[in-house]
Parts: structure tokens; sequence; C-alpha cells
């Protein structure tokens, strides 16, 4: 990659035009002089999440990208289906930086005690726009990493590990037991899983293919339910049972599968159920969606009686809620479990420039478990 000219940096952005295209560059941006409380951070490594994936390429049709450019300045660009266009309509005509979370080197310091104690010190960043060279943020923003950890370690030390907790507090503060979680052998499902096993907490994995239900097994996984197979609303039922899980966390979104856990849920607290009664269990069902792998219109058939819950979840309004000390300590957890429990892998490091090759977009854009990228925005390359 062509090095950034004095005073500047090179930052991913993406653009969603009223003419229905999608294109994605390279921006020349200054290099952002920090104020008296933040720090400059000179970025090594940032996750490419789901949440980052659907800013970068909104509701674009990738079978229509097209490369342009130069290999030190790619630009791509795609199509976005009139249809979808409505749901852009916030965005459009906006050049957005992506990128919520990362790690690097604090390079330069503002005046404040909290600043200058970082001075030199690898961090990691919750911010936004960290597809960046570099980027200036608040001290408070900044996680100070142990010693000895990598930009790479400590680059997903937020997004997902505090999604897998929050998701875990969520389930004591409403009263669960144990809990579902869809799209289970992802890296954020993997790290659920070590914290059940950890803490003791039943956990069901859903997944959709034999190979992620092995996976999982071998990490220790007891419970694991494949939604392809034949037998999967027995096997989840069964799983329910053993469980006494009343709670689920749902990343697909569309489709069957959140009414299909209600139903499993149902049929499981039923079959302890004491009498009958004509309005259902009375044991509490609770699908909460948290992320949208399908697109498609979520479907329910209502045969899981009156008591159950399905709605939306989301990690920021829920460390809010819980306020700042509860928080702290779940982000202290974090730190002193980096290596282990909320260890992420990654199977490809890669430039600002090598994101933007259509050959890397045609990998990571599928969201394939096992296939998880790492931008470096200054790697060379």
């Amino acid at each position: 990659m062509t090095e950034p000219t004095a005073g500047t940096a090179l930052q991913l952005r993406s653009l969603i035009k009223s003419s229905g295209e999608l294109e994605l560059s390279l921006a020349s941006i200054p290099i952002p002089e920090p104020g008296p409380d933040e720090v400059l951070v000179r970025i090594e490594a940032s996750p490419m999440n789901p949440s980052d994936l659907g800013l970068l390429f909104g509701s674009a049709d990738l079978a229509t990208a097209k490369a342009s450019g130069t290999p030190e300045r790619p630009v791509i660009t795609a199509t976005v289906p009139e249809k979808l266009m409505k749901g852009m309509a916030g965005r459009l005509d906006q050049s957005m930086p992506i990128g919520n979370e990362g790690a690097g080197v604090v390079v330069k310091a503002g005046a404040s005690d909290a600043a200058q104690a970082l001075l030199g010190k690898t961090v990691a960043v919750l911010g936004g726009a960290m597809y960046s060279q570099y980027r200036a943020v608040k001290a408070k923003q900044c996680m100070l990493l142990p010693a000895g950890t990598t930009a790479a370690e400590g680059a997903s030390c937020f997004v997902n590990p505090l999604t897998s907790l929050g998701m875990v507090e969520t389930m004591r503060l409403e009263g669960h037991k144990a809990l579902v979680h869809t799209a289970a052998a992802s890296n954020l499902g993997q790290m659920l899983n070590r914290i059940c096993l950890k803490d003791g907490i039943g956990l069901v994995n859903i997944v959709r293919k034999q190979e992620q239900a092995d996976l999982l097994r071998a990490m220790g996984a007891a419970y694991v339910c494949n939604s392809s197979a034949p037998t999967f609303m027995e096997d989840l039922t069964k799983a329910l049972v053993a469980t006494g899980a009343t709670i689920a966390f749902d990343a697909i979104g569309g489709g069957r599968l959140a009414g299909q856990i209600l139903t499993g849920m149902e049929a499981a607290a039923n079959q302890t159920a004491r009498e009958y009664s004509r309005y259902g269990s009375t044991t509490h069902k609770q699908v909460y969606i948290y992320g949208g792998l399908d697109s498609r219109p979520t479907e329910i058939v209502r045969n899981f009686g009156l008591t159950w819950g399905m709605g939306g979840w989301l990690m920021f309004p829920f460390l809010q809620k819980i306020g700042f000390d509860a928080a702290q300590k779940l982000r202290e957890r974090v730190l002193a479990e980096l290596k282990t429990t909320f260890a992420s892998k990654y199977t490809n490091e890669v430039s600002l420039a090598e994101a933007l090759r259509l050959e890397n977009i045609a990998v990571y854009s599928q969201h394939a478990t096992g296939a998880k990228y790492l931008v470096n925005p200054n790697k060379a390359g």
C-alpha cells in the first residue's frame, strides 16, 4: 500500500448513492491531533464483525460488484436493488467510515494525566471508524491491554466478548437458568460456549451444518442441535428439557427458527406440566433477535401458548441499562480471560487495500464460520 503523505492517513469508506450504487474506497484524511483528554492510536488490528459488514455493504447485491481504481487505491462498486433502497434512506450520499472496534499503539497523547498514562501503550478501542490508519479517541474509550498482548489479540475484546457476557447477564437478570444460541459455531458463539462451560450454565447451541456441530462438541458443548437435520425439533426439545432453557438469542432473524425455538420451549414445558391449561404453559419463554443473517421476514406459528415474548437485543443499550459499574466488571473479566475464554481466531489478515479485493470480499462477505478476517490498516500491501 502507498504510504500516506505527511499529515494524512488512509481510511476505508462506504458510500451508497441516491442513484442506487454502493461505492467502497480509500480516502485520504488528515491525521487528527488529540485533544487534552484524547490519544492518537496507530490502528494495527480491527476485526470484520457482522455489524461492520452490514455497514460496509448495506443492501448491495455483491454479485454485481466490480473493481476499478489502482492496486494501491482500489474502488469497488455494486448495485443496490431498487426494492431495498428505502431501507438505506438514512445513509444515502454519506461517505461513512467503518469498523466498530480495534487495537493499536498510542503514538501521541493529550495533556491530561489519563491520556499521558497511555502514551506508548497498546490499547483496545471501541469508537467506530477503526478501518483507519490513525484514530483519535477519548482516553476513557481505551482499554489498556495486559503486558505482552498484541494488537491482534486485543482487537476483538469489545463487541463479541461483551455481547456474549451480556447475554448471560440478561439471562440472570430476567430469572432464567439456561439459554439457547443460534449461529452457535461463530466466533461469538464459541466464546459463549466457553463462558457457559466455565460458569456451569446450560447452553443449547443451534447450528446449520454437521461440521459446525462437530466443532462445538470437540470444544466440550453438551447440547448441539443441527437445524438442517430431519430430527431437529425432536433434538431441540430434548435439549430444552435437559437444560431448562427458556431464553434464546437469535443471530439469524429471518425465517422460521425463532418461532421453532418458542415451540420447542413450550413442548419442553408441557412435558413437566402437572395440569392442562388452554392458554399454554405458564413458563415465560423469550427469544431475542440480535442479528440478521437471514434477511427474510421472521415467521412464527403461534402454537406455544400466550406466555412468551419476542424482541430485539443489542449490546450497547444493555450496557447502558446495567450502568457503568456493572459494565466495568464485564470488561475486567474480558481482560482477565483475553487469551482463553475470549480469544479470537482469524483466517486472514488484510490491509485496507486488500480488504477491497474482490477475491477477499467473496470470502468474508459470506459470514462463514471459520472465515473471520482481521483488518490491519497499517499493513503494507
